[in-house]
């Protein structure tokens, strides 16, 4: 098998998932307190190659990429007024903790609300915790003392859906809770939307040079009869 097939059908195969990202990303340009991802590619390793007559080295070719791994831009955004009494927003570093239905954790959104309880709660309708790990009660007016909520430092903090991370709480940070404010998503919808066109052309730069590997090698198995017959 021509090594030129791993190599382009490997560049595909990571563009899909970086555009897969990419598309997560455009699609949370607007969500409070998202933070972006970026694809960090890596080769595979290279092949030494040699000449077949005289055993001379020619030089080496890589075996293509892969997604190594996608790394979370934890970068603060910029912070927006609401006037709201019940969105949050943390100045500084440190998250939010919500308990959810597989346990407990943590998100920079805080977009929150009342329940049927009178807990405060968030988007999904998990229940939003103090620093103590308690649920907070909303007063009768409708509000909520932004001392009551916890800024949760949680190093190495792993992104999980929802706009939820995961990982072990390490005491409290050193953020300031903000009412009445969100903090705004960390996607740069113009940077995204080119990367995307530049990924696009990269997977279509693979599928050429997929098309150009099989056409060669359908005209060397189509040759190999009338040399045979000369």
């Amino acid at each position: 098998m021509d090594v030129g097939l791993y190599i382009a059908a490997s560049g595909m195969l990571a563009e899909q998932v970086r555009q897969d990202q990419l598309s997560n990303d455009l699609a949370n340009s607007s969500t409070p307190g998202y933070k972006s991802d970026h694809s960090v590619q890596s080769s595979f390793g290279q092949l030494l190659l040699s000449n077949t007559s005289n055993g001379q080295m020619i030089g080496p070719i890589s075996t293509g990429v892969t997604i190594s791994k996608i790394v979370t831009d934890m970068t603060p955004a910029p912070m927006q007024q609401t006037g709201q009494p019940l969105d949050f927003a943390i100045d500084g570093t440190g998250f939010f903790g919500v308990r959810t239905t597989t346990g407990i954790r943590y998100t920079r959104d805080g977009q929150f609300s009342s329940n049927a309880q009178g807990l405060l709660v968030d988007g999904q309708g998990d229940e939003v915790l103090s620093q103590g790990g308690a649920p907070i009660r909303v007063s009768a007016k409708g509000t909520v003392p932004a001392s009551s909520l916890g800024v949760f430092n949680v190093p190495n903090a792993q992104k999980q859906g929802n706009n939820l991370f995961v990982g072990a709480a390490a005491g409290r940070a050193t953020g300031t809770v903000r009412q009445g404010e969100l903090e705004g998503s960390g996607v740069d919808p113009v940077e995204t939307m080119t990367d995307m066109i530049t990924s696009l052309r990269a997977y279509e730069s693979g599928q050429k040079a997929l098309q150009s590997i099989d056409e060669t090698m359908q005209e060397c198995a189509s040759s190999v009869p009338s040399l045979g017959g000369s």
